[in-house]
C-alpha cells in the first residue's frame, strides 16, 4: 500500500527569528538553510525580503538549496493600492526565491480592527496578489493569518478567504492557529470542514504554541486531511514558539499511526542527525540546549537508580518509547556506581577505545568524571575531551610535548594609518623531547592569539597538525560574581573535514581558552597515531 506525500515548511529563520533574545546574522541564515536542506526539509521561508537588510541581502543571490523550495514571505498588497504599484509586493516579486509565502487576513475581526478596510477589498487582496506571483512563475503559498479564531467567529468569510487563495492559483493555503489558543479537536474538526472545500494535498497547518499543544494541533490537522506542516527547529517562535520539527518528524517518522500512511522527505540517516541539527541551532544562537527537549535532549533517554534503571539495564524497551540511536540520541544511566559504569562504558564503546570491563581504573575514571562535571565540565558536548579524559585515565595518551610557558597580550595602539587597533599577542614555550621551542604570534584577540601561537612550531609533530584549524569558539559563564566560572568550547577541524569539540573550565577564560586548545591538538596527535 503506497503512503501519502506529507510536506514539511520551515520557518525557522522568518518565524523563528522572532524569538525573544534570537538574532540571526547573514552567516547564520545561510548555515541554518543548507542545514535544513541537508536534513530533507521540503520549503525553507528564508525571511521577509525588505523588512531588514539581513533578508534584504539573503534574498539578493541564489541559496544553492539542492532539494529545499526556498521560499520568500510577505504581505498581500495594502488595502487601496493595485498589485503593480504596491512596493512591498514589489520586493517580493523581485526576491530570488522559488516560492512566495502571502500572509493574509482570513479573520473578519481581524480585517475590520487591524487592516482598517473591508471584507470585499481583504478577498481581492489575495486574489490580486497570487496572480501576479503566478504571473511571475512562483510556487504560492497563502498563510490565512488567524483562520481558526475567523472561522469560530464566521466560518463563511474565513473559508472564502481560503477558497480565493487556492482558486487564484496557490499550490498551499496554510491555516494558521496565530495566537496559539484553539485545542486540538477544534483544529480537527475545522479541518475536516476545509478540506471538503479544498483538496486536503492544498491544505497547511502553521501552529503556535500558546497552549503547549503545537504539536498535537499539527497532527490533529493531518488527522483531518492537512498535507503540510510548518514549524521551527526546536520550536523557536515568537511568544511561546511554534510547532517544535524536532518533535513532530520522529513522530512522523517513528510512530505507526504515522509513519504507516505517510511519507516524508527526511530519509532514515537523516533522521539519526536530529539531535546534531538541534544541538548546532543551539550552538550557532549560543543557547543552553534543553536537556527535558522530546527525542532530543539531552535527558530524553535518561533514567536514574531504582526500577526503572534496572529495567532499562536488561531492555531497554521497559521504559524508552523509541531507540535513541534512531534520531542520533543515546540513553543514559544515572546517579549509582553501577549506572555511572554502564553509562562510562557506553561512552567508550561509541568512541571506539579498547578497555576491560574488569578494569579498576574504569571505577577511578567514573570518579574523575563526577568530579569534573561537578566542577562545570560538560563531557556530552565535547567528545574529544571526554576521549581524551579516557584514555589519560587508562594509561594510553603520550606525553608528545609540554607547554612550560605561555604568555598573551592586549595592547591598544594606533597602527600606521592613525586608527586606533587592538592587538592581541602570545607567546608559547613548548617542551618536545628535550628541545625547547618559542613561537609568537598575534591575532584578532587573545585566543586567537595563543591558538596561532602554540599551533606554530611543535616540531616533529608539526606536520600532523597543519590542517588542524579553529572552526567555533564558544563561552558560557557558570555562575555569577566576580569568582564566576567560564566554560569554553572549541570546535576543532582537520584536513580531511571531520569535526570534534573540546572543553575547558576556569575561573580564567584564558586559563578555560588553553585548555581545550591543548586538548584539540593533543587529539589530532592520538588520532593520526602520531609517534610518542
Amino acid at each position: 500500500m503506497s503512503r501519502e506525500r506529507l510536506y514539511l515548511f520551515d520557518t525557522t529563520l522568518r518565524d523563528g527569528a522572532q524569538t525573544n533574545g534570537v538574532d540571526f546574522t547573514l552567516h547564520d541564515k545561510r548555515l541554518i538553510a543548507q542545514l535544513l536542506d541537508e536534513l530533507g526539509i521540503d520549503y525553507v521561508e528564508g525571511g521577509y525580503p525588505g523588512a531588514n537588510p539581513s533578508d534584504t541581502e539573503f534574498f539578493s543571490q541564489e541559496q544553492g538549496l539542492k532539494s529545499a523550495t526556498f521560499t520568500a514571505f510577505g504581505m498581500t498588497r495594502r488595502p487601496g493600492r493595485s498589485a503593480s504599484n504596491d512596493p512591498g509586493l514589489a520586493m517580493l516579486l523581485e526576491a530570488k526565491a522559488d516560492a512566495i509565502c502571502f500572509v493574509a487576513k482570513s479573520s473578519e475581526y481581524q480585517v475590520r480592527v487591524a487592516l482598517e478596510t473591508t471584507n470585499e477589498e481583504n478577498l481581492a487582496s489575495i486574489r490580486d496578489s497570487v496572480g501576479a506571483a503566478k504571473a511571475k512563475g512562483r510556487e504560492v503559498l497563502v498563510d490565512c493569518e488567524h483562520f481558526f479564531d475567523g472561522y469560530k467567529e464566521n466560518p463563511e468569510f474565513a473559508l472564502s478567504c481560503a477558497k480565493t487563495a487556492y482558486e487564484s492559483g496557490a499550490r498551499w493555503v496554510v491555516l494558521c492557529d496565530t495566537n496559539g489558543g484553539t485545542m486540538p479537536h477544534e483544529v480537527e474538526t475545522i479541518v475536516r470542514e476545509v478540506v471538503k472545500h479544498i483538496p486536503g494535498d492544498h491544505v497547511g497547518i502553521h501552529a503556535h504554541n500558546d497552549t503547549e499543544q503545537a504539536v498535537a494541533n499539527s497532527l490533529a490537522a493531518v488527522r483531518a486531511g492537512a498535507r503540510q506542516i510548518q514549524g521551527t527547529l526546536n520550536g523557536l517562535g515568537e511568544r511561546c514558539g511554534n510547532a517544535n520539527l524536532c518533535s513532530m518528524i520522529p513522530t512522523l517518522k517513528l510512530k505507526k499511526e504515522f509513519a504507516d500512511k505517510f511519507e516524508i522527505g527526511i530519509p532514515d540517516e537523516k533522521l539519526a542527525s536530529l539531535v546534531q541539527v538541534s544541538r548546532t541551532l543551539d550552538n550557532i544562537l549560543n543557547r543552553v540546549p534543553d536537556p527535558h527537549a522530546p527525542y532530543v535532549g539531552s535527558s530524553a533517554f535518561v533514567t536514574k537508580t531504582g526500577i526503572h534503571a534496572s529495567a532499562v539495564l536488561k531492555d531497554p524497551q521497559t521504559y524508552e518509547h523509541v531507540s535513541p540511536e534512531s534520531v542520533g540520541n543515546h540513553r543514559k544511566v544515572l546517579v549509582s556506581d553501577q549506572a555511572g559504569r554502564s553509562n562510562v562504558l557506553a561512552a567508550l564503546s561509541r568512541s571506539n577505545i579498547v578497555f576491560e570491563k574488569d578494569d579498576p581504573r574504569l571505577t577511578r575514571l567514573i570518579e574523575e568524571m563526577k568530579e569534573r562535571e561537578a566542577g562545570g565540565y560538560a563531557y556530552e558536548a565535547a567528545n574529544a575531551s571526554f576521549d581524551l579524559l579516557a584514555r589519560r585515565t587508562l594509561g594510553k595518551v603520550p606525553e608528545f610535548f609540554r607547554v612550560e610557558q605561555f604568555d598573551v597580550n592586549v595592547e591598544q595602539r594606533y597602527n600606521s594609518h592613525g586608527v586606533r587597533v587592538t592587538v592581541a599577542m602570545a607567546v608559547v614555550k613548548v617542551n618536545v623531547d628535550g628541545e625547547m621551542l618559542i613561537s609568537a604570534a598575534e591575532g584578532n584577540g587573545p585566543v586567537n592569539a595563543l591558538d596561532v601561537a602554540l599551533r606554530k612550531d611543535l616540531g616533529k609533530y608539526q606536520k600532523y597538525i597543519d590542517g588542524l584549524k579553529l572552526v567555533d569558539y564558544r563561552v558560557r559563564i557558570l555562575n555569577g560574581g566576580t569568582e564566576a566560572v567560564t566554560r569554553v568550547l572549541i570546535e576543532s577541524e582537520d584536513e580531511l573535514g571531520e569535526r570534534w569539540t573540546t572543553i575547558g573550565v576556569s575561573p580564567n577564560i584564558i586559563d578555560a581558552s588553553f585548555q581545550a586548545l591543548m586538548d584539540s591538538v593533543i587529539y589530532k596527535l592520538v588520532k593520526s597515531n602520531a609517534p610518542a
